[in-house]
C-alpha cells in the first residue's frame, strides 16, 4: 500500500519509470523464450566497442511492450546503438560534452518536465530546487531497476542535446557560393532546342537478347556500391493449408441448423435462436465470438451481407453467411437512429481562442466577419465546401480532408458544434460559435445503427483433418529432402522463392512473421540443401535453404529485376545502331525509318524531353553541342538517340543570385544529417553477432 500511495504521489514522468521497472521482472522470461537468439555474451561490435547482449535484450524487450514484433524491436535497437557509438566517438574526437548543470537545462526544457505540476512553484514556474530534489530521490532510490530507468532517461536527454549540437556544428560549416546558386539558376532557366531521331529499345523484342547470370554478377562488381549487400539467405517455400474438408463444413452446418431450429448440440438440448430468453447467455454458450451489445453503423456490417443484416425486423434471424472465417447466423435485437454523424467544418480562429495558433492576429469581430463570409460562399455552392475548408480553416486536424469528420458521436464535440449537427438535416449549413472560434459547419450525413446478437463457430478443420494435413506436410518433408522442386509437382504444392532474406528479416513471401524460419536458415547447423518443417498459424510451412550469399554484393535473383533490363537494353542498343547508319539526321531517319523530331524548352536541371520522358544525356549533349551540329549515337534511357542542335537560349541575367544561393544551401543542409550517418555507419567496422 506504500507503494501505491507514493505512485499516486508521483508525476506521470515517475509512473513511467516504476512502470518501466516493473516490467524487469518478467523480462527473463521474455529472453529465456526465445525472443531474441544469440550464443555471444555480445550483440554486436561497433568500432571496438562491444554492445552487451544482456543489456541489449532488455531494451529489445521493452521495445517489444510498445506494440513492436521482436524482429522489429531488435532491428530498431540495433540501429540506435550503432547510431549512438559512431556518433559518441566523433563527441570524443571534438570534446563534446554536457555538463551536470547543462543537463537540468537541456531536461527543463523538456514539456512533460516543465509543465509537471510536481515542480511548479506557487507561481506557476519551474523550480529547479524541487527538481533537482526529485532527480536526487530517483538517484539514491533502493529500486535499482527505477534507478537505470531514470539514469536511462538522463542518457536519452544528453544523447539527444548531443546529437543536435553535432548536426548543428555540421550544418554550420556548410555554405554555398554565388557561383553555385548562379549554376542553379542556369540549369532551371537555360533552355535548349534540338532536332532528334529515335528508335526506343521496345522496338527489339526481349527474347532476342539473352542476360546471363554471370553478365549480372559482372555488373554488379563494376558497380559494387550500388549492390551492396550484407549477407543474406535464399530459400524456397511451400505452405500448407491446414483448411476445413468438405465434410468438416457439413458438420459444423449441422451445428447451424440446430442453433436456427432448436436441437441437441453437445450432449444439450438447446432451444432455436429465435426462441432464445436470454440472447446474450444463448451467444456466449454456443459461439466462437462472444456477445456484443454494441450498436454497429450499416457501413460497419459485412458488406456483402449489409443490405439484409441491416433491414431485419426486431428478433428477425439471418443466416447461415460466412464472415472472416466464420459461419455466423444473426439476430436482430433493436435500432438505433442518429447514434453517429459526418460533417465537415471550417474552424475560424481569433487571437486568445483556445488553442488558437499565435500567429493567428485577427479579432473576434473579424473573425465572425469572415466565418459569415465563408457560410454565404458554402451556401452558394455546397460543392466547394472541401476547397473553402483547405483555403481557410484553422483546424490542423481536418485541412487535409476537407474540414471532414466522420463517425463523431453524440457529445464527441463541444456542445453548440455537437447540437447543430445532430439537431438539423443532412445538407444543413451554418455558423456556431465555440472557445475554439468560429465554425462553418455543413451536416453531410447521419447514421442509423443496429444491434444485432451474432452466434458464429470458427470455420476450422477437425482433428480428423488436421491429422491428414500433418501427415501430407511430413511426408512433403521427406519427399522434399531428396528433390525439393519434384516432391511439390508430384504432390501439386506450389513453390514460393524467398530471396535476398536477411538475418535481421522477419516476414516472408508466405506466412507472414515467420522469425523461426530465418534464424533456422541462420543457424551455424543448417547447411545449404536442408529442408524442414514448421507449423505455423494455418499450417505447415516446409523450406529449404537453397543458397547463402556472403559476397558482399546482393543475390543474383534479387538483382536481376534491376539490372537484367539496363543489360539487355545495352545488347539492343547495338542492334538499333545497326540500323541507324548515316551521318546527318535525314541519313539517319531514312536508314531507321524514323521521324525527325523538334524538341523545345528542355533545361538541364530537368532533363526531360517532351512526349518522351527524362533524357539527362541526350538533354546534356544537346547544351554541349555548337547550333548546326550533329551528335553521334546516344544510348538514353529509352533508346538510342541521335540529335542536332538547333539553338540554346541562355538564362536571362537577373541582380543578384540570393534566393538560389540559398535554396542551394538549404538542399545541401537539409540532407547533411542523413549523409553524415551513413558516411560514419561506412567508416565504422560493425559487426552483427545477434544470430549465431
Amino acid at each position: 500500500m506504500a507503494i501505491l500511495s507514493k505512485i499516486r504521489q508521483r508525476s506521470f514522468i515517475l509512473i513511467v519509470v516504476i512502470a518501466l521497472a516493473l516490467f524487469a521482472f518478467v523480462l527473463g522470461d521474455l529472453i529465456n523464450s526465445g525472443s531474441f537468439s544469440t550464443n555471444s555474451r555480445f550483440a554486436g561490435i561497433v568500432d571496438g566497442e562491444n554492445v552487451m547482449a544482456q543489456d541489449f535484450q532488455y531494451r529489445v524487450a521493452l521495445a517489444e511492450q510498445q506494440g513492436m514484433t521482436n524482429a522489429q524491436a531488435s532491428n530498431g535497437v540495433w540501429e540506435q546503438e550503432v547510431k549512438r557509438i559512431v556518433f559518441g566517438n566523433q563527441y570524443e574526437k571534438l570534446g563534446l560534452k554536457l555538463s551536470a548543470d547543462q543537463l537540468i537545462n537541456v531536461m527543463k526544457e523538456n514539456p512533460n518536465l516543465s509543465s509537471n505540476p510536481q515542480f511548479l512553484n506557487a507561481a506557476g514556474k519551474f523550480d529547479e530546487a524541487k527538481f533537482q530534489e526529485f532527480v536526487k530521490t530517483m538517484l539514491t532510490s533502493q529500486n535499482s531497476d527505477q534507478k537505470k530507468q531514470w539514469l536511462a532517461f538522463e542518457d536519452e536527454a544528453e544523447k539527444n542535446f548531443l546529437e543536435q549540437s553535432y548536426n548543428t556544428m555540421i550544418k554550420a560549416g556548410i555554405f554555398s557560393t554565388k557561383s553555385e546558386g548562379k549554376q542553379l539558376y542556369e540549369e532551371e532557366n537555360a533552355k535548349v532546342d534540338f532536332e532528334f531521331v529515335s528508335l526506343p529499345y521496345s522496338t527489339i523484342n526481349d527474347d532476342e537478347v539473352k542476360v546471363s547470370d554471370d553478365e549480372i554478377i559482372a555488373y554488379m562488381k563494376e558497380n559494387k556500391k550500388k549492390f551492396k549487400s550484407e549477407k543474406s539467405a535464399d530459400l524456397e517455400l511451400v505452405l500448407i493449408e491446414n483448411t476445413p474438408s468438405k465434410a468438416d463444413e457439413t458438420e459444423m452446418k449441422k451445428n447451424l441448423d440446430i442453433i436456427l431450429s432448436g436441437g441437441v448440440m453437445n450432449y444439450d438440448t438447446i432451444p432455436s435462436f429465435k426462441n432464445a430468453t436470454d440472447v446474450a447467455a444463448y451467444v456466449n454458450k454456443n459461439s466462437d465470438i462472444k456477445y456484443d451489445s454494441t450498436y454497429i453503423n450499416k457501413k460497419d456490417l459485412p458488406l456483402e451481407y449489409q443490405e439484409q443484416l441491416f433491414n431485419l425486423t426486431t428478433g428477425e434471424i439471418f443466416g447461415p453467411y460466412v464472415d472472416n472465417g466464420y459461419q455466423k447466423v444473426s439476430k436482430m435485437m433493436a435500432k438505433k437512429a442518429n447514434t453517429s454523424a459526418k460533417a465537415s467544418h471550417i474552424l475560424v480562429a481569433f487571437k486568445d481562442a483556445m488553442r488558437a495558433d499565435p500567429s493567428i492576429t485577427r479579432t473576434k469581430e473579424e473573425a465572425k466577419i469572415l466565418a459569415d463570409n465563408l457560410l454565404n460562399q458554402a451556401k452558394a455552392n455546397p460543392g466547394s465546401f472541401a476547397t473553402l475548408a483547405i483555403a481557410n480553416t484553422d483546424d490542423p486536424g481536418s485541412k487535409q480532408n476537407g474540414g471532414e469528420y466522420d463517425n463523431i458521436a453524440p457529445d464527441q464535440m463541444v456542445k453548440p458544434f455537437n447540437d447543430y449537427i445532430f439537431n438539423n438535416p443532412i445538407g444543413s449549413i451554418g455558423v456556431v460559435e465555440t472557445e475554439f472560434g468560429y465554425h462553418v459547419i455543413k451536416v453531410s450525413d447521419k447514421y442509423n445503427s443496429v444491434q444485432l446478437a451474432t452466434v458464429a463457430q470458427k470455420v476450422q478443420p477437425s482433428e480428423e483433418t488436421s491429422d491428414a494435413n500433418y501427415a501430407k506436410a511430413t511426408k512433403f518433408e521427406i519427399d522434399a529432402a531428396k528433390d525439393f522442386e519434384k516432391a511439390a509437382k508430384e504432390m501439386g504444392y506450389n513453390v514460393t522463392p524467398a530471396n535476398g532474406i536477411k538475418s535481421s528479416d522477419e516476414y516472408l513471401p508466405v506466412g507472414g512473421a515467420q522469425r523461426g524460419i530465418v534464424l533456422w536458415a541462420y543457424n551455424k547447423d543448417t547447411d545449404v540443401n536442408d529442408v524442414k518443417r514448421f507449423e505455423v498459424s494455418n499450417g505447415h510451412i516446409i523450406a529449404k535453404l537453397k543458397a547463402v550469399n556472403d559476397t558482399g554484393l546482393m543475390s543474383v535473383e534479387l538483382a536481376k529485376s534491376q539490372v537484367e533490363p539496363i543489360l539487355k537494353n545495352k545488347k539492343k542498343a547495338e542492334k538499333i545502331k545497326a540500323k541507324m547508319t548515316g551521318k546527318t539526321l535525314e541519313e539517319v531517319s531514312k536508314s531507321s525509318k524514323a521521324s525527325i523530331i523538334t524538341s523545345t524548352g528542355s533545361t538541364m536541371n530537368n532533363g526531360l524531353i517532351t512526349n518522351v520522358g527524362p533524357e539527362p544525356k541526350v538533354v546534356g549533349k544537346a547544351f554541349a553541342l555548337a547550333p548546326g551540329k550533329t551528335s553521334d549515337l546516344i544510348e538514353g534511357n529509352t533508346g538510342v538517340f541521335i540529335i542536332k542542335s538547333k539553338t540554346v537560349t541562355k538564362a536571362p541575367a537577373i541582380p543578384n543570385y540570393t534566393n538560389y544561393t540559398t535554396q542551394a544551401q538549404m538542399q545541401t543542409k537539409g540532407a547533411s544529417t542523413g549523409r553524415v550517418l551513413s558516411a560514419l555507419k561506412e567508416k565504422a567496422e560493425i559487426e552483427d553477432l545477434r544470430v549465431q
